[in-house]
């Protein structure tokens, strides 16, 4: 061995050696490509180098040299590389010769890289340079099994580098590729069919691995050469022949499946298509599919007739004579059964997709005025292949029902893969609802009768076929029971279903009767049934608590539409809940696992829409309210008591513990209706009245507690709904503990309060305003920015931090107040001697924010608080100020600055649709000061503000008489004119961005 060698050896050494020997190996290596002679050094070592290491170093380095040096190459090099290395791969010059080594008898790596050498080279010189290769490669496949190898890896290589389009191509190599399939087509691609014909015929038997490897060629080349060199006589059948012949090899028969199915997907007018696809008598291979469902012979056979389906039904969508539409509808009612015996059996082919396919189908349908007896058996085993599609592996079932790691994982991946087929399910049973709800009867029936191991999933499939059909009924239809659901339903209430032990299997049947909720309600001597199934095993009592806390749910949901009809049954209800009521007020919060929208208390939600109903006798009302808020209640004393003495590590679940009673007397209340409880029922109002007494307490006891502060929060809005105006005494003190140490983010919580209770109450809250107001501006004033602009904000490179993002809103809620309390008669609020104070905080504030905000919905509403103010505190014209100076500000300040400069400012844009609601506004407001300031406003318009910005006299004169007329519309369109001309001519000293 030389130096080179040596080197080549050692870099590709995977073993241990010296990292300097290894480095220095390299380098040698690099040294010897960089060399302008190289080519003839790897050239001379492919000839008489054994070693194959050293073979695909020198072929790697010879495609390098090409692609990057082929244009400063000379023609004697570039013709001694094309030669020497066509030499190589067609054995000329090699026989007799032993010194000689036969690179293409090398190993598959060598052999797969001399033959992408060659397509380098055909790349660069075909047909230009060397218009022969292919004919001249032809001439020596006579040699045998190893040139004709060698001939396919050639031809391969071409299609995987340059004319498939499954990878992505730059746009020189589409031209490329281009340029060399038109010389191929004009030149040689006949001879080339004829030579896969001939080879396959010579070796089928011989050498299953050449023929096999010569169709897969051929396959490849199908797509872009004459359809007729395939699709012919002679090679039709030849193919065919092997597919049917069982004593080949599988390999052989599936290729030659490949090659026609490649035939069958070659792009053609479909007029010319459908006569091909009739002709192949596809129907002899179709017994094939039921073989072996493993074997890479089914797997072809079925890409195949699968494929063929989609080319014929494409064939039917884009044909439109009744003979063609005729002849392509008989090629499918034959392909079918096999199709759907695929899909239900095999391993389907990546490429096809079963919902597309069968979408197409059923679609072809949609417009027959009626279905014949064959397409209503299609109908059916679509339904099948849909049934078995959405079934759950068995082997997942353990872990779908503890819902572990590896069972949600399933489980998303099997919603996800079950959205189309569902949709499919729905397009076929508004194309045949009879036939679908029939089969799902049947699927349910045959499901319960099953003994199989899949039990549990074909329960679940066939539970969930029926739940998604309930997406597509109309409502009347639910109502009715239209079709087989008079029967279905009862079947689903009145059947033990096994496998009701496992969660999917018992939610997507408690899913089922909350779907189907409407038929019950028309229907409701199955209410009995529709209780049973909630308030037994299969439901709130089932031992799984993931179907425990689902049914909790969705007997809330049951109980919204059932409601009246539910007042005979309450002590039955009751009595079963009984325990679930005692297991959820005692739980170990410590531990608990289930928060959120499943915590329980919809349970207590459910409960209070029964019992809050007017139907209910009122001292059994008492009764039943009595037996479910004590508890509560003694279980908030005994958690507030053990709250106090908690240490550190325990103290969350105590305060836990309370929070889940709060949340449950906040679900309970939402059934009982703000005139039943004051109005007809006063003792119901006055046992809520005493637990909000109580609970007020804790914000006493713990005002730090955000959980705690929050609940409690959230129980004051609800009872605010429920006591309506009787919750007002108690507003003092809870709106007083509320806002003691507020942190910001506490106060946006207590201004959305505040904000329901002026919505509510309106000028019934003027005295606790009076004095709240005063607390709450004196805070926020000393948070946000005076300036009114949406800062604090960092520049755009920094990331906003939570006290920022918190202050924001802050701010944000604060103008909503702010607008809450002057559209709700209540700015006379503003004006009381505690109040006043804060207004020279509060006017600049709301008029920085009208003019220079960021958000436009935000300065649309500080514009609209202004309207309202001018409105009440300037009643009429000459008269006196309620507010000395407020007339003086709004026309000198507010009106020249916000209805003015702000507008004519360019970020003021006008083709923005919130832009154009706060120009409205603008507007507004500017009719507003005109009908209560008359021509004192108008005149500083006039004879100030225009001229400083040099504004035309006629312009200005327009302005005049439309602000002075009844057309706001018209005076909106006038301003925004005169501000657009404006904006196009110099304004002496005023700077507009």
């Amino acid at each position: 061995m030389d130096d080179i060698e040596n080197a080549i050896l050692i870099s590709f050494e995977s073993g241990p050696v010296e990292p300097s020997l290894k480095s220095q190996a390299v380098s040698y290596c690099q040294q010897a490509k960089d060399s302008p002679d190289v080519f003839r050094i790897c050239i001379q070592k492919l000839w008489f180098c054994k070693l194959v290491q050293v073979q695909f170093w020198c072929l790697q380095t010879l495609q390098d040299v090409l692609k990057v040096s082929y244009g400063s190459m000379s023609s004697e090099e570039r013709g001694f590389v094309r030669s020497s290395v066509f030499s190589m791969a067609c054995l000329e010059g090699v026989d007799g010769n032993e010194s000689v080594v036969r690179v293409v008898e090398g190993p598959v790596f060598v052999k797969n890289k001399l033959a992408q050498v060659l397509v380098t080279l055909i790349y660069f010189e075909y047909p230009l340079v060397w218009s022969s290769v292919f004919v001249d490669f032809m001439g020596h496949l006579s040699k045998g099994g190893v040139v004709i190898d060698m001939f396919c890896r050639v031809l391969n290589g071409l299609d995987d580098e340059l004319i498939s389009l499954d990878y992505p191509r730059s746009p020189e190599e589409i031209a490329v590729a281009a340029r060399v399939k038109d010389a191929m087509r004009q030149q040689c691609v006949p001879q080339i069919a004829r030579a896969w014909y001939d080879i396959v015929l010579l070796y089928r038997n011989s050498d299953p691995d050449l023929c096999a490897t010569v169709l897969d060629c051929m396959r490849r080349f199908v797509s872009w050469i004459d359809i007729n060199l395939v699709a012919n006589e002679a090679f039709v059948p030849l193919l065919f022949e092997l597919i049917l012949s069982e004593g080949l090899a599988d390999q052989v028969r599936g290729a030659a499946a490949g090659c026609v199915l490649a035939t069958v997907a070659k792009r053609m007018e479909p007029h010319s298509k459908l006569p091909l696809l009739k002709n192949l008598q596809i129907s002899r291979v179709f017994g094939l599919v039921s073989e072996d469902v493993d074997s890479e012979l089914v797997s072809e056979v079925s890409a195949l007739v699968t494929g063929y389906a989609v080319e014929v039904l494409e064939c039917h969508k884009r044909l439109n004579s009744e003979e063609t539409k005729a002849v392509s509808m008989d090629l499918l009612n034959e392909v079918l059964p096999s199709v759907f015996y695929v899909m239900r059996n095999c391993e389907v082919d990546s490429t096809f997709s079963i919902v597309q396919f069968l979408m197409g189908y059923v679609s072809t349908l949609k417009g027959l005025p009626a279905l014949k007896e064959k397409q209503l058996l299609h109908i059916t085993q679509i339904l099948e292949v849909i049934r078995i599609q959405i079934c759950y592996d068995p082997m997942y079932r353990n872990n779908l029902d503890s819902l572990d790691k590896i069972g949600l994982e399933e489980e998303d991946r099997m919603s996800e893969f079950r959205k189309d087929l569902f949709v499919l399910l729905r397009t076929v049973g508004r194309v045949a609802p009879e036939v679908t709800q029939l089969f799902i009867r049947n699927a349910l029936a045959s499901a319960v009768e099953s003994s199989s191991e899949r039990n549990v999933e074909e329960v679940e499939a066939a539970l969930s076929l029926l739940y998604s059909l309930g997406e597509s009924m109309t409502e009347e239809a639910m109502k009715s029971g239209s079709g087989c659901l008079s029967e279905l339903i009862p079947m689903l209430l009145t059947t033990k279903f096994p496998g009701h032990s496992h969660r999917l299997v018992a939610l997507v049947y408690l899913e089922n009767i909350t779907r189907y909720m409407k038929f019950i309600q028309e229907h409701s001597q199955y209410i009995p049934n529709v209780l049973g199934a909630f308030l037994d095993e299969r439901g709130l009592h089932h031992q799984n608590v993931h179907v425990s806390r689902r049914a909790y749910y969705l007997f809330m949901r049951v109980v919204k539409l059932l409601k009246s009809k539910l007042v005979p049954y309450i002590d039955k209800i009751l009595q079963n809940l009984q325990d679930t009521l005692s297991q959820l007020t005692s739980m170990n919060f410590a531990s608990r696992e289930h928060s959120g929208t499943e915590d329980g208390s919809h349970i207590f939600e459910a409960i209070g829409l029964i019992i809050g109903l007017e139907d209910v006798p009122a001292e059994k009302q008492s009764d039943y309210l009595s037996l479910l808020l004590t508890p509560l209640c003694q279980q908030i004393e005994n958690g507030l008591m053990e709250a106090k003495v908690a240490s550190s590590e325990n103290f969350p679940a105590k305060i836990a513990k309370i929070q889940f009673a709060i949340v449950a007397i906040n679900a309970l209340s939402k059934g009982f209706s703000e005139r039943l409880v004051t109005a007809s029922r006063p003792r119901i109002g006055h046992m809520f009245k005493q637990t909000l007494d109580m609970l007020l307490r804790l914000l006493i006891e713990f005002p730090k507690v955000e959980p705690l502060r929050s609940k409690v929060i959230s129980l004051i809005h609800r009872m605010v709904e429920t006591l309506g105006p009787s919750v007002l005494p108690y507003l003092p003190r809870a709106l007083e503990q509320l806002l003691a140490d507020s942190e910001p983010k506490e106060m946006v919580g207590f201004l959305v309060l505040l904000n329901q209770l002026i919505c509510k109450f309106s000028t019934s809250l003027s005295c606790i305003l009076e004095e709240v107001y005063p607390v709450v501006a004196e805070r926020i004033y000393g948070l946000i920015p005076k300036d009114g602009k949406s800062s604090p904000s960092p520049s755009r490179s920094e990331a906003i931090t939570e006290d920022t993002r918190e202050l924001i809103e802050l701010q944000r809620t604060f103008y909503t107040f702010l607008h809450v309390m002057a559209t709700h008669d209540l700015s006379s609020v503003f004006l009381t001697p505690k109040c006043m104070p804060h207004l020279e905080e509060m006017m600049p504030l709301l008029l920085n924010t009208c003019c220079t905000h960021k958000d436009i919905t935000v300065r649309k509403a500080c514009v609209q608080i202004f309207i309202r103010l001018i409105e009440d505190w300037c009643p009429k014209p000459n008269t006196e100020e309620k507010l000395p100076g407020f007339q003086d500000y709004m026309i000198n300040t507010f009106a020249t600055n916000c209805c003015f400069f702000s507008v004519l400012d360019k970020s003021f844009d006008f083709n923005d649709a919130n832009t154009q609601g706060l120009l409205s506004e603008i507007i507004k407001a500017q009719k507003v000061m005109y009908e209560k300031y008359g021509n004192t406003f108008l005149m500083h318009f006039m004879s100030g503000v225009f001229p400083s910005a040099h504004c035309p006299q006629d312009l200005a004169e327009q302005y005049c008489q439309k602000l002075q007329g009844n057309d706001t519309g018209g005076l909106k369109l006038c301003y925004q004119s005169l501000i657009k001309n404006l904006r196009l001519q110099p304004n002496g000293s005023h700077v507009f961005r």
